[in-house]
């Protein structure tokens, strides 16, 4: 069988024919063999009693004349045919009256077969030997009188051999017509396996991918050619891979149903294109591979397609979640993680194929994985929403806002938890500010109120201490004594000067001015008294002189700050450059002081411009000088803010032999239009703060 199994179609149909084909040969030969005996036999036992019968009748007269050269003519006659062996008549008394053996008449046959009354011819089969003979045997008569018996032998060996040449015959007919059907049968199965062939290579082709492969229609066979049809909106016009019944909403006038539509193929039996152009199941089946083909290729087409969509989508959702800052994660109910963004995976210092299958175990550490676990637990059970803010211990105390929610199927069943983690560190820090600055609007208001109720006594007191100087002998100790008084009520006055400046209590006065000539009064009025603390000031003023709309008063009280802090970081003496630059495509003044001083540190820098926070000893600041200043600088539209060490862009001129430190850059930028509306000076100040070459 196994054998039989690895031969080809064609083999295995020719054998097939071959075997069918003799089978039917064996068992009908001996059936036709059989019956063609029986036949022949019983054809030649009526020829042998019809050519008895004959002789009997034409024995009647010879007997009566006792003509016996006559009898013995007639006898001899029927020898003469060639499977008589003898014949010979008897009187009524069983005489032999004449015969045709030569040798003598043998004594033994003459009661060997006798015909009863009853009969007109009895047949008797007798052995002589190894010859069997049929000895027919029939009475002469007249009337009711019997004359005599003819006896008439036929030999059953010359008939066996007419049968055997007969079957012979036959046998060679039987193998002529066998060896011509399996001929004919194996051009039959070798057409049948030609076009199974080409079904397989087509099947091949289509397994290798190749879809394009046609095994039919031929060109000229189509509906729209055989019929010369120009209904071009017809779904089947100007189709060539499928015939026009495996196409479905096809306009053919002779392929509609009851309702007048194409359901099926079944309603296309009566078209003469499918008269003239169905075939075979072979051809059936080639054009049902095409048509497979044709939709395979379809499909193919159709889910690469989406397959392309789908990696789009894909690529686009993983870009997105790669792109946000949130950590956000996916479980499924197993609390096992099937996907996570960039920002999560750099978090637990894992990559991300890393963290599909892990739990919360494998990644964090037992207590943060212990409270992620239970979260997750309880949303399963409950499938309500986790929003919530923590505060995780993570390169310091960093706050987190997490939002987890279920994720469902269509069913409405829960199949994983979609987590996000929201780092809100820094708005934390903002709501601390906006806190701190509510607190400090309402310390200025405090402040300010304060202020206007000391400043009247306070000046009641310096005036009255300078009038009593005026009285005592100058150089007593009572002139002494009042100096002391009026030199600390005025910075008592100054001190209510600050508050005042820092709670807004102040009129300011704007009108268009020369931003150098503000700069250049405040450094006359502070550089003599700078050069006694060794402090040189090197001014770099812009030569176009631009002109602003400001308060002259408050913005040199300003420069004055700057200045007295850039003096105040350098207690063994140093270098302060101020520098102005006029912008006009960006419509704004620049005004940068620097000195070489100690410079400030990176977690100082952040808070010089709080209310009441210095770094100077006790008594000698108040903590308001820059808080003031930038509260003047908000107030015309403008900026301020502090580097350090001074950047290298900007060219410092270090003196030459002293020791200098990393320094402090004050950058402060005003607009040169007042009437700028807000968005514009927003959008200004973000492009000043984005960093601009100086």
């Amino acid at each position: 069988m196994r054998l039989f199994s690895k031969l080809k179609f064609r083999t295995k149909l020719n054998l097939g024919i071959s075997a069918i084909l003799i089978s039917m040969a064996v068992l009908l030969l001996p059936l036709v063999s059989n019956m063609t005996a029986k036949i022949l036999l019983e054809e030649s036992r009526k020829r042998g009693s019809a050519l008895v019968e004959s002789l009997s009748a034409r024995a009647v007269d010879p007997l009566l004349a006792r003509d016996f050269l006559r009898l013995k003519n007639m006898v001899v006659e029927q020898v003469a045919v060639g499977d008589v062996l003898y014949a010979f008549v008897q009187d009524n008394h069983g005489f032999v009256l004449a015969h045709t053996f030569e040798g003598g008449f043998p004594v033994d046959l003459m009661r060997a077969n006798e015909v009863p009354d009853f009969a007109s011819v009895h047949i008797q089969l007798l052995a002589d030997g190894p010859t069997r003979i049929y000895d027919f045997a029939s009475a002469v008569t007249v009337g009711d009188e019997r004359l005599g018996t003819v006896r008439l032998g036929l030999s059953k060996t010359r008939i066996n051999a007419s049968v055997n040449r007969q079957i012979t015959i036959m046998a060679g007919l039987f193998a002529g017509a066998l060896m011509l059907a399996t001929i004919m049968g194996s051009l039959f199965a070798s057409r049948v396996a030609a076009r199974l062939g080409l079904l397989r290579e087509h099947a091949e082709a289509m397994l290798m991918g190749n879809l394009d492969t046609q095994s039919g229609p031929a060109d000229g066979s189509h509906c729209w050619e055989m019929r010369n049809c120009d209904l071009s909106s017809c779904p089947a016009f100007g189709e060539r891979r499928r015939r026009c019944w495996y196409i479905a909403g096809t306009m053919c006038p002779d392929c509609k149903d009851e309702k007048g539509l194409t359901a099926s193929r079944e309603s296309c039996h009566l078209c003469k294109v499918y008269q003239q152009a169905a075939g075979d199941e072979l051809q059936d089946l080639a054009e049902t591979f095409d048509v497979m083909a044709l939709s395979l290729k379809t499909h193919i087409d159709e889910l690469r397609g989406a397959d392309r969509n789908l990696r789009e989508q894909q690529r686009l959702m993983r870009t997105i979640l790669d792109v946000t800052p949130d950590r956000v994660s996916l479980v499924d109910t197993r609390l096992r993680y099937q996907g996570a963004n960039r920002t999560f995976a750099e978090s637990v210092g894992l990559k991300l194929h890393q963290i599909v299958g892990k739990t919360d175990f494998d990644i964090f550490d037992e207590q943060t994985a212990e409270a992620r676990h239970m979260a997750a637990r309880e949303i399963l059970q409950s499938g309500e929403r986790l929003d919530t803010q923590m505060v995780v211990e993570e390169a310091g105390e960093r706050w987190f806002h997490v939002v987890c929610i279920p994720v469902h199927d269509e069913d409405g069943r829960i199949t994983g938890l979609l987590r996000t983690d929201r780092d809100i560190t820094d708005i934390k820090g903002y709501e601390k500010q906006l806190i701190q600055a509510q607190k400090m609007e309402s310390l200025g208001l405090m402040a300010g109120g304060v202020a206007h109720e000391i400043n009247t006594p306070l000046g009641i007191i310096l005036g009255y201490a300078q009038l009593l100087q005026e009285d005592v002998a100058p150089g007593s100790q009572i002139h002494q004594d009042l100096g002391v008084i009026e030199k600390q009520a005025k910075v008592c006055k100054k001190i209510v000067a600050d508050l005042l400046g820092f709670s807004r209590q102040t009129h300011s006065s704007k009108r268009e001015m020369c931003f150098n000539n503000s700069v250049m009064e405040a450094v006359t009025l502070v550089r003599h008294t700078f050069e006694l603390d060794h402090v040189d000031i090197i001014a770099q003023l812009d030569d176009r002189f631009p002109i602003i709309y400001g308060d002259p008063e408050k913005l040199k009280q300003v420069w004055i700050n700057l200045l007295t802090n850039s003096r105040d970081a350098m207690p063994g003496g140093g270098v302060i450059v101020i520098r102005t630059r006029l912008d006009t495509p960006r419509g704004i003044v620049s005004l940068w002081v620097a000195d070489c001083g100690e410079g400030i540190g990176e977690d100082v820098i952040k808070k010089i411009f709080d209310p009441f926070y210095s770094t100077k000893p006790v008594g000698r600041g108040t903590g308001l000088g820059l808080s003031v200043s930038f509260g003047i600088i908000e107030d015309h539209d403008g900026d301020i803010h502090a580097q350090s060490p001074v950047p290298e862009a900007f060219v410092f001129p270090y003196p030459e032999g002293r020791q200098h430190g990393p320094g402090t850059l004050f950058e402060v930028n005003l607009p040169l239009d007042h009437g700028e509306d807000e968005p514009a000076r927003a959008e200004r100040r973000d492009a000043d703060h984005a960093g601009q070459d100086i």
